[in-house]
């Protein structure tokens, strides 16, 4: 499969120099968005060690550049607990206006050929209700819904439901 986004935009690895941007773009979803529940703004301090311990136990996280940072996914275990070893559950996120452009695809379709080739069987989405272009994205590239849990989370006031979807690796 090959995927491109509308301007050439490169994917790899995270790294340090990459902190600054990498808060920015969760922090603004923390602050304005429903992809993350998350209330706290996180620190680059945080990031730095979001970013050790995925890749430390062996987990791809990966950004999305252009002349700048445009997006964040990576991905880490699902559950704890040896049983689940198999299965990885993935974020994504992207700056607002580089939303459109086909830069969540980019990152999601590096993702998924990580944890194949890592092996993986199962990749999980848990995804706001509310969010219909995460939904689709997921949906284009092969998850399916597998359960809805309405009204398990709160944020800016309103209750919303979470989305899992599933992808066979």
């Amino acid at each position: 499969m090959t995927v491109t986004a509308t301007n050439p935009v490169r994917v790899r690895p995270a790294r340090s120099s990459d902190l600054s941007s990498l808060a920015d773009i969760v922090n603004h979803e923390i602050q304005t968005g429903t992809a993350s529940w998350s209330e706290t703004p996180r620190s680059q301090e945080y990031m730095a060690r979001w970013i050790v311990d995925r890749t430390g136990a062996g987990y791809p996280v990966y950004i999305a550049e252009e002349d700048r940072v445009l997006g964040v996914a990576g991905y880490g275990p699902f559950r704890k607990g040896e049983g689940y070893r198999f299965t990885v559950e993935h974020s994504i996120y992207v700056t607002p206006e580089a939303r459109g452009r086909g830069i969540a695809k980019q990152l999601l379709h590096r993702l998924i050929e990580h944890a194949r080739e890592d092996g993986l069987h199962r990749m999980v989405a848990a995804i706001s209700g509310d969010q219909d272009r995460s939904i689709g994205l997921h949906k284009h590239m092969g998850f399916r819904e597998v359960g809805r849990l309405p009204e398990i989370g709160f944020k800016f006031d309103r209750w919303l439901d979470l989305v899992f979807m599933v992808r066979d690796l």
